[in-house]
């Protein structure tokens, strides 16, 4: 979701673009399905790196990719988001002399719990560019005591798949609007019987005011099975959801219940109450000007939140400088800037 409009962007320039999957995301509904929805190419590299624990699978990435950049050396690297694909190959790159751009940098929960939080901070000390998505990350990075002219605020490319594909997504068949939508996948969440079996049982007490679309995530659907949680039939458990599915019933959602960094920002974007299964965020934005609350484990402040949803006086989002769907056009004019092919 966040190559797509950047590959877009540069098509036209003088930077050549080419396109590496790790092969971190290798199950069809969560790789191919959205290769094909969002109009990406067929990778011009494969990697092909599997799953595995976070130190194996970060060390299979480096070492494949560095292979990669050895036999054919770019004039930079791109690297997106926060995952284990994002750090290693942002380390083959550098430990290689090649200059690195980071798509959303800056992001902070300031909770070292989460891997993802890791990733953030080692990519962003290595990156010699780095894009910002959000206000928090400009000062993030400098507190950090980054060179300010290495930081570029360019907004938010998942705003622009958003404006991309909603128009195809609304065309999409959906349950009626007042439908409470839920996805859950992060380790803290999951991996706990306990707190995933308070969780069922919170949504389904919740199913006795809206109904319940919860597409199940590979991880969780595995945990579930794993743990024996019983769910009640009132809360509907579904196959993984496509992108632009996901974005349909985003969109029509009377709620969004999530552990989604992603879904904080597009609910945010689209108006549509949100409650974090977090007791932290890299997003504040998506909280001081967005549409979402974090709930982490107090069931009493979601409860709250559900209540002010039901009355229809649920807080309501504003604009945000940079969300407005020209996030990777930006980009491409700053690589273009930077990395002039020689």
């Amino acid at each position: 979701m966040k190559v797509a409009p950047i590959l877009r962007a540069l098509a036209p320039t003088p930077l050549k673009a080419r396109l590496i999957h790790s092969g971190q995301h290798y199950d069809e509904v969560m790789s191919d399905v959205f290769f094909r929805e969002l109009g990406l190419p067929a990778p011009d590299v494969h990697l092909g790196v599997g799953s595995g624990t976070h130190g194996q699978q970060t060390a299979r990435i480096l070492a494949e990719y560095e292979k990669h950049l050895l036999m054919s050396p770019p004039r930079g690297v791109v690297v997106v988001g926060d995952v284990n694909s994002t750090m290693a190959c942002a380390l083959a790159a550098v430990k290689l002399s090649i200059p690195v751009a980071h798509v959303e940098a800056g992001l902070r929960s300031f909770d070292r719990a989460m891997p993802e939080e890791i990733n953030r901070i080692v990519t962003d000390a290595v990156s010699d560019v780095l894009l910002v998505s959000e206000p928090s990350g400009d000062v993030n990075l400098l507190r950090e005591g980054v060179q300010p002219q290495k930081i570029h605020y360019v907004g938010n490319v998942m705003i622009d798949t958003l404006v991309h594909e909603l128009p195809k997504a609304q065309d999409l068949p959906v349950p009626k609007r007042g439908f409470a939508l839920v996805t859950l996948h992060r380790p803290s969440n999951v991996d706990n019987r306990e707190r995933l079996v308070a969780i069922m049982r919170f949504l389904e007490k919740l199913a006795g005011h809206m109904s319940i679309v919860f597409p199940v995530h590979p991880r969780t659907k595995v945990r579930l099975q794993e743990f024996q949680v019983e769910v009640d039939g009132a809360v509907q458990l579904l196959e993984p959801f496509s992108y632009r599915q996901n974005l349909a019933h985003v969109a029509r959602a009377r709620l969004v219940i999530t552990d989604s960094g992603g879904l904080q920002e597009e609910t945010t974007f689209l108006n549509v109450p949100c409650l974090t299964l977090r007791t932290t965020t890299e997003r504040p934005v998506t909280i001081s000007a967005g549409t979402s609350t974090l709930v982490g484990n107090d069931w009493g402040k979601a409860e709250e939140a559900i209540q002010l949803v039901l009355e229809e006086r649920y807080k309501r989002s504003s604009k945000i400088p940079g969300w407005d769907g020209n996030a990777a056009q930006r980009i491409a004019e700053k690589l273009c800037r930077e990395w002039r092919p020689i």
